[in-house]
Formats: structure tokens, C-alpha cells, sequence
């Protein structure tokens, strides 16, 4: 995976180490030119290049002289996915990411990645997979492989390809592997630290032990599931509800196989023959503005549901988010043997 300061030229450089670089770059041709603390100054492309040489430059001559010193950028931390989706169908496919001093953080491409989402993800990894054993005897469920690669790796690639680059792992059960396994995050140019639970803490009250997040937005997620949502779309539905927090739900049809009446003191009012009613059952994710994560306990056990109740209780938004595409919870060994069909044919 390229690392985005490949992108990164510093001021002062001589035309012919840009040209050096655009040719590793190959069909990435652009280059963002820096100072010394890579704060962003502009933006170089070969066309610029192209020009700038038709009108007398050489390849000695300094990039500064031919930037465009107006380039276009996101500021991390900010909700901006009007302007990321803005870029992306104006087709400028490669931006720099900065923070509030134009320090450049990161460089998106897409190409590779499908939006830029302004969320910290958590992925909850620390739970024994008991029902698994004895797969798990050795090996932290999130680490059983499906495919080429963890379950939870899975998951990580699913976030990061919306541009998720801030994640949180909760664990505690083998979990020395699972961080050995994914690192820091380098390896897929986004940033991991880890949340360590001394006791089980639920699905969700590992969360209140986490005290600098990058946005106002959390997402967070079960380790152990496989599916395709667009996660672009999920938060989409979410600000445009105002929602407080937002939970995927999966639709789960009944089929009663006989004619149901509708009767009221003993009389029949209506009656339906054979229905199918859908249900919606928690699918494990969950989109959290952050000032609700107050009303998680400090080290105390505490469920996503908890939450839910205790934000319903004080008549905050809680919204359902149906999806209809794949998903699929690896809870027991038959859903880890259906994984290993699945996989080759979900369409992600």
C-alpha cells in the first residue's frame, strides 16, 4: 500500500525530484509541496510541470515556481462530506487531508478509497468466542480466518475503504495476538491504538475508557461480523435524521403459516391469510454522536442496548437503519462454515 507522504514534496525541491517521484507515482501523478513541519503550501501536478517548462523553467529551477498555491483540501476533524463527495464526483481524485494549521495529515485517493467519513471507528475484539471452540482455545476469534484474512481484518478493509483512518480495537481475551497481528495500523495507512479490558466490559462499556477521539461521530462495531454495507450511505441516513445514535438492523421474516384474525373484546374485525410479517433485529453496528457516550459508566459492564434504552428513556433520537444487502454475525461454527461459501461471492 503506498504511504501518502510518497505524495509529499518539500519546498524548495528542484523540478527533477518531482519528475522522480511522479514517475513512482505513475498514473498518481500528484504531488502536495510542503515546508518542514508539512504544513501545506500547494499542489504540483505534471501538467504544471508541462507548462511550466514551455515557458522557460528548467528542471533545476524550484517547484515553487510553479505550484498552484490555492490546492484543494479536507480538514480533518471536521464534518465535511459534502466537500469529500463534492471532490470525488468532480473527479479530483487525489486530496490532502490537514489539520486546522494546514499540516497535512494524509492524502486520500479515490481510486482506492470510496468516500472520507469523519468518524473514529471501535471494533470490539475482546470477547472468548466461546461457542467457537475449540477454534478459539488458541486463537482470539476476531483472528479466525475467512477467506485470505481475519474476520476482523475484514471488517478494518470494509471501514478504511470509506475512509475511516482513526480506529479503537477493545480487547482483553488473547488479545496481545490481535495487536501484534494489525500493529499500530501503518500497514494500511490508518491509525490503531488499543483499549484494554481488565474485566468484561459489555459491548459497549469499553468505550468510556476512551478519551481523545479524533471526531464528533463514533461508529461502533462488533469484531466478529461480514458484510457489505456502504457506510457512506449509513451515515448519510444518520445526519440527515439528526439522529443520536443510529443502529444497522437486519430484517427477519415470519412466516405464519396459517390465516391470523384480528378481534377486539372477541369479534373478528379482519383477518389476514397466511401473512409474513418482517422484524428488525440488531445487526451489532452503531453510529454515536460523541456526547452521548457520556451516559456509558466508567468501568462498568454495559451493553449497546443499555445505551439505547438510557438515550430512549431521555427521549433522544434513536433511529433504525434497515439494510437489506449482506450481513452475516460469525457467532457459531456453522455461521464460520457458511463464511468460508459466502466469502467468494459477497459482491463488496
Amino acid at each position: 500500500m503506498r504511504i501518502y507522504k510518497d505524495h509529499l514534496i518539500l519546498s524548495g525541491s528542484k523540478i527533477k525530484q518531482a519528475l522522480l517521484q511522479f514517475n513512482e507515482l505513475s498514473q498518481d501523478a500528484i504531488l502536495f509541496v510542503v515546508d518542514n513541519e508539512d504544513k501545506l503550501i500547494g499542489a504540483l501536478t505534471d501538467g504544471d510541470v508541462r507548462r511550466g517548462l514551455l515557458k522557460g523553467f528548467t528542471i533545476e529551477c524550484n517547484v515553487d515556481e510553479i505550484i498552484q498555491d490555492n490546492p484543494r483540501y479536507i480538514v480533518k476533524g471536521e464534518n465535511n462530506l459534502e466537500k469529500v463527495i463534492e471532490y470525488r464526483e468532480g473527479d479530483f481524485r487525489i486530496v490532502p487531508v490537514v489539520d486546522e494549521n494546514r499540516k497535512v495529515l494524509n492524502v486520500i485517493n479515490f481510486r482506492k478509497i470510496r468516500s472520507y467519513l469523519p468518524i473514529d471507528a471501535v471494533i470490539m475484539a475482546g470477547g472468548r468466542g466461546q461457542r467457537l471452540q475449540p477454534l478459539t482455545d488458541t486463537v482470539p476469534k476476531p483472528l479466525l480466518k475467512v477467506g485470505d484474512k481475519p474476520i476482523m481484518e475484514h471488517n478494518l478493509d470494509r471501514l478504511a475503504l470509506f475512509g475511516i483512518d482513526d480506529f479503537w480495537v477493545s480487547v482483553k481475551y488473547l488479545g496481545e495476538q490481535i495487536e501484534q497481528h494489525f500493529g499500530k495500523g501503518e500497514n494500511k495507512n490508518v491509525k490503531i491504538e488499543y483499549v484494554w479490558e481488565n474485566e468484561p466490559l459489555g459491548t459497549i462499556g469499553a468505550v468510556s475508557q476512551i478519551k481523545n477521539f479524533e471526531h464528533d461521530y463514533i461508529l461502533v462495531t462488533n469484531s466478529d461480523l461480514l458484510t457489505n454495507i456502504d457506510y457512506e450511505q449509513f451515515f448519510l441516513e444518520f445526519i440527515r435524521q439528526d439522529a443520536d445514535l443510529a443502529v444497522l438492523t437486519i430484517p427477519y421474516q415470519v412466516n405464519i403459516p396459517y390465516a391470523v384474525l384480528e378481534t377486539n373484546k372477541g369479534e373478528v374485525k379482519s383477518f389476514k391469510e397466511k401473512p409474513t410479517y418482517t422484524y428488525y433485529s440488531n445487526g451489532g453496528i452503531y453510529l454515536i454522536k460523541k456526547p452521548m457516550l457520556n451516559f456509558i459508566p466508567k468501568e462498568a459492564f454495559f451493553n449497546a442496548t443499555d445505551l439505547m434504552e438510557e438515550l430512549i428513556s431521555k427521549n433522544l433520537k434513536v433511529i433504525s437503519f434497515p439494510f437489506s444487502g449482506y450481513w452475516l454475525d460469525v457467532g457459531k461454527h456453522e455461521d464460520f462454515e457458511k463464511a468460508h461459501i459466502d466469502i467468494h461471492n459477497i459482491k463488496f
